[in-house]
């Protein structure tokens, strides 16, 4: 895999010596420190206070000393797939989530206020809700949602971000009737008579973002609905907020269209990019990449361009993803495609080719088989070592794709976040075997690499309830999802948010790990995760965040 060439923005941080009760520098060794010498945004020095006095001396520095008491330092966290526009969008938008709202009436009355407080024409967006967490248990309707508001667009997006509902004028207005054809790779539902329900799912919701907006065809969900540039910036700014909280210093956007790469480079040029972003071009543009020469990573230490995102297929959260034989939950879904596989083995192959990384998400079995072949199928006509090629989500891979993934160095970016929320709901939809949901502890010892992330805003980029998740399988309800098997150790999980993020974006020589040379980006937490009860992880506060040897989050 082609590495990173950084040519870095100017640092001018002062040099500093930083202490606490212990530093994980999750490299190679593991090895546990008490003092940090940086200078200039990158390392000098790590190891006890006397070795780091001793470096600074050596260098000609004065280092400012910086004592964090009986906190605990480890690597920032990377999120390795997440998507920070679509998050600060939604952070605008009415929360209809479960701790808001726990029936159909209740999502009405929420949009319906927000509605009467919107200027005339605003569409009114809602997001959060989950169907099987509604006392109705199922998805509301058009015509409950014509009750919001029939002279503007309504749209209540599912938690998974793979589609939802809107109202009757959201259709008309898009000239969708009980008469037009479901797109390739996505769905208009209709009811028994054959009526539109007002619910879409992913390649149909290309009719949210309007006759000028960003279309991406049937390659991925469209949610680049169109704001004003400021609004966008304004809604990246309380993104970044939010991640730097929870301690992420770097980031993989894993959905770029031209609304993405637009703001980011505005937030770049106006010195407002606070953590590190690399992003993945949704392969609607891949032609248009090569066409550019974009064959390899380039950018600089905040802003690069690392691959080419893919969809397979659907959600398991809003029961989307491919069961060709159906879900227990419900016979007559299937989910669906958003590629023949052989459409979609051709776009691997030209992406593999050209030598670029490229990232799928795929959660059913069949999704993951026909990644993995097409993968396989690239890698046999262009022998690559280092490819790096990932399955995003990789919900429900067979032990026998698990084995083919460790052969090809196929990296799985698993969101444990996921089951966390909805574990229960994944063996409602497909029965016993949603208990294997984000099979971690199979990936550890089969040799597949482990990275997690957040996959924000479908869950909250806060790592310590992933890693927490990871450890335990422990639901938000309490439910433990699956054998112990599934599970894996503290330490596995801190790397797997970390060092293992870094790997999974090209990045590791210069972020995940607390090592000489690389950034100075760390998060403080309040407690050791390797230490406390698993059970306590999320009890963790993250009482800073550092960026290039600068404090930019304190709680």
């Amino acid at each position: 895999m082609r590495k990173l060439t950084a040519f870095d923005r100017p640092v001018q941080t002062a040099p500093r010596i930083l202490t606490a009760r212990r530093i994980r520098t999750v490299d190679a060794a593991d090895a546990i420190a008490t003092a940090m010498l940086a200078d200039r945004g990158r390392i000098l020095a790590v190891g006890t206070l006397a070795e780091c006095e001793a470096a600074a001396a050596a260098a000609g520095l004065a280092p400012e000393h910086v004592d964090l008491g009986d906190a605990v330092i480890v690597p920032g966290f990377v999120d390795a797939h997440a998507h920070p526009l679509m998050y600060g969008q939604m952070m605008t938008w009415v929360d209809c989530g479960p701790a808001k709202a726990g029936s159909i009436p209740e999502i009405v009355a929420l949009l319906r206020a927000a509605a009467a407080d919107l200027p005339a024409g605003r569409p009114v967006r809602g997001y959060g809700y989950e169907q099987r967490n509604l006392a109705e248990k199922r998805h509301p309707t058009r015509f409950e949602l014509d009750e919001v508001a029939a002279d503007r667009e309504v749209y209540l997006m599912n938690a998974s971000g793979h589609g939802g509902v809107v109202n009757s004028v959201t259709l008309e207005r898009a000239g969708v009737d009980r008469d037009t054809p479901n797109p390739d790779g996505g769905e208009f539902f209709r009811d028994a008579d054959g009526e539109l329900t007002g619910e879409l799912s992913d390649a149909a919701c290309n009719i949210l973002t309007g006759v000028h907006g960003v279309k991406v065809g049937h390659h991925g969900p469209n949610f680049h609905l169109a704001d004003e540039p400021e609004e966008h910036l304004r809604q990246l700014d309380l993104a970044t907020q939010r991640f730097l909280a929870g301690g992420v210093t770097a980031i993989g956007d894993a959905q770029v269209s031209r609304r993405e790469f637009d703001m980011y480079l505005r937030l770049a040029e106006a010195g407002r990019l606070d953590l590190r972003v690399s992003m993945y071009l949704l392969s609607h543009l891949l032609d248009d990449a090569l066409e550019m020469g974009l064959v390899g990573q380039f950018g600089n230490a905040h802003l690069s361009f690392a691959g080419i995102k893919f969809y397979a297929d659907g959600t398991l959260g809003g029961w989307t993803a491919y069961f060709p034989d159906g879900y227990v939950g419900d016979p007559c879904r299937t989910g669906q495609l958003y590629h023949e596989p052989a459409a979609y083995a051709e776009l691997i192959r030209k992406a593999h080719a050209a030598g670029l990384q490229t990232a799928t998400h795929a959660q059913s079995p069949t999704a993951i088989e026909m990644v993995v072949s097409a993968i396989e199928a690239a890698l046999a006509e262009r022998p690559e070592a280092d490819a790096r090629h990932r399955i995003e989500h990789c919900g429900l891979p067979t032990p026998e794709q698990i084995e083919r993934m460790a052969a090809a160095g196929i990296r799985p970016v698993n969101q444990p976040q996921h089951y966390y929320n909805w574990g229960e709901g994944v063996e409602e939809a497909i029965g016993t075997p949603g208990e294997r949901f984000n099979p971690l502890g199979e990936f550890a010892a089969a040799g597949v690499p482990v990275t997690i992330s957040s996959d924000a805003p479908v869950a909250e980029p806060i790592p310590l309830e992933a890693i927490q998740t990871a450890v335990t399988r422990v639901t938000r309800r309490g439910h433990k999802l699956g054998p112990d098997d599934l599970r894996i150790t503290a330490a596995a999980a801190l790397r797997a948010h970390t060092y293992e993020g870094a790997v999974s974006l090209g990045r590791e020589d210069d972020l995940g790990s607390l090592e000489v040379g690389k950034h100075a980006d760390f998060a403080v937490l309040s407690d050791d995760p390797l230490e406390v009860d698993p059970e306590r992880i999320t009890q963790i506060t993250v009482l800073e965040t550092w960026v290039d040897g600068e404090r930019r989050h304190r709680a």
